[in-house]
């Protein structure tokens, strides 16, 4: 029987409630398709830091290579600096495991009311393709005459034509297995001359090899806009670190709530692990009252299935996650609910049983 070593990070806040939902599906969507998953406890986040001074282990990406992939919860917490949990867990992960593409469905599911007024399942179902290892996030800058009048930052984006290929190859590959085959290029090109007109020059040459996708291009800002005013004319977007990680929120937030979003980092050679996780974040107001969505973390679950091939285990979560949140019993309060995140896992695993 095939078996999958999954490293898991829960992280901080509501992290620690949502992955144990994630790993109780996937353990049942495993032993009906016939593998098993093999889960491994990991204590880094910010506890972790507040005790030894590092959000990692000094080892960890060594660590990590011994796995077919990580489940990460949230990172997250007021007692640490924001740039500190991120600069020293999320990104170096993403960026020394070569996960350079950030996978996003934005969907709203059927039975979850968008804030978008009139709007169905059917209008809302979009899917990002981020960059995920340079760009904006890179992380090359810094600060000098701290204190003083003449204080100033600098930060730099870094956008390599081997960085922008990939991941237009990747997005117009992507394009083809939707029903559409649709792309829309996030940009800024008017502003940005340098770094988004290669962005612009780049992606269109991709796109040449690819005469069967509808490609376009928009400056950020109107696309962020038209994911507002006519989510029904995109389907699947590609940008840069920053304006992707913008615009997927925008797209989770029509969706209906951030507790349904899912995420994967993805290393496509596959010469090291992938990382899957919800969009949200820690939500330090209401960790500990066992209220989150559970929903985001057991869809990235499934997307960690589909990424090892196991198509059909990913398709039965997702159908029990349709059929739970489509019969509108089980609503956590994110969704207008009082349901408790056991109420919403135990609706999921049932319905995964029950198929």
């Amino acid at each position: 029987m095939k078996t999958y070593r999954i490293a898991v990070i829960a992280g901080d806040g509501i992290g620690q409630e949502v992955i144990p939902a994630g790993i109780d599906v996937m353990k049942i969507a495993a032993s009906q398709a016939g593998f098993t998953c093999d889960f491994t406890q990991f204590p880094w986040g910010s506890e972790f830091y507040l005790k030894n001074g590092r959000m990692l282990d000094a080892d960890a990406v060594d660590q990590l290579m011994k796995f077919d992939a990580i489940y990460l919860g949230a990172i997250g917490d007021p007692r640490v600096a924001d740039h500190i949990s991120a600069r020293e867990l999320i990104l170096p992960l993403r960026q020394r495991l070569r996960q350079y593409v950030n996978l996003r469905p934005m969907r709203l599911l059927p039975g979850i009311t968008s804030p978008l007024a009139g709007r169905a399942a059917a209008d809302i179902d979009m899917v990002c393709v981020r960059e995920n290892s340079e760009g904006e996030y890179c992380g090359i800058g810094g600060r000098l005459h701290a204190g003083t009048p003449d204080e100033l930052a600098e930060q730099t984006g870094i956008f390599t034509r081997r960085g922008i290929e990939r991941i237009a190859r990747y997005a117009f590959t992507f394009a083809r297995t939707r029903p559409r085959k649709m792309l829309a290029s996030a940009t800024k090109s008017n502003a940005l001359q340098h770094a988004m007109v290669m962005w612009d020059e780049v992606v269109g040459e991709v796109a040449k090899d690819f005469p069967d996708i509808e490609y376009r291009k928009y400056h950020v800002d109107a696309l962020a806009a038209r994911m507002i005013t006519a989510p029904q004319t995109l389907d699947v977007i590609v940008a840069s670190n920053l304006f992707g990680d913008i615009l997927t929120d925008v797209g989770s937030a029509i969706s209906g709530s951030l507790g349904v979003g899912p995420s994967g980092n993805i290393n496509p050679d596959r010469t090291t692990p992938s990382m899957f996780e919800p969009i949200h974040g820690s939500a330090p107001d209401i960790a500990g009252k066992g209220i989150a969505n559970p929903i985001a973390a057991i869809w990235a679950g499934a997307m960690m299935l589909d990424h090892f091939g196991e198509r059909a285990a990913h398709d039965g979560i997702l159908k029990a996650i349709e059929g739970v949140i489509g019969n509108a019993k089980v609503r956590t309060p994110d969704l207008g609910g009082t349901a408790k995140t056991a109420d919403m896992t135990k609706a999921v695993t049932a319905a995964m049983v029950a198929r």
